[in-house]
């Protein structure tokens, strides 16, 4: 008999606060080890979910007692990432100088992800970041 895989989505809802970014990056990898061949996602995941979560708790204009929200799922065989706040701001790629030390995140999420954007969120409040991540190659 042969058996398909079933994508499954996780999603969990964090403070919004620098300190839940290392959770976040924990339930990940919790999410990934459930899969099969979930280590090819994990590094560039890892680093793109630390990105889109930090800015949605240092750029939402959202109070201060909403939550950000984590969503996975694999999607074919692309991990999807979503990061939903409730602020009103839109994500853009920035142009920093060389001596500027933040503003790189969104140029890390636009390099590393196969695709990614912004969606309003259902209901009209806030939005969610995605980003699809392609599983690395196998070094052989």
């Amino acid at each position: 008999m042969l058996t398909t895989y079933r994508p499954r989505t996780f999603a969990a809802r964090l403070d919004s606060q620098t300190e839940s970014t290392p959770l976040a990056r924990y339930l990940l990898r919790a999410y990934l080890a459930g899969l099969p061949c979930g280590d090819r996602y994990a590094d560039t995941a890892e680093l793109l979910l630390g990105e889109l979560f930090a800015n949605a708790v240092q750029h939402s204009d959202a109070p201060d007692d909403r939550h950000i929200e984590v969503r996975f799922a694999l999607v074919r065989d692309r991990l999807r990432i979503e990061v939903h706040d409730a602020g009103s701001g839109r994500p853009s790629v920035r142009v920093v100088s060389a001596d500027e030390e933040c503003g790189r995140g969104l140029f890390l999420v636009n390099e590393l992800a196969e695709r990614w954007g912004c969606c309003p969120r259902m209901g009209g409040i806030g939005k969610f970041v995605w980003a699809f991540v392609a599983p690395a190659a196998i070094a052989v």
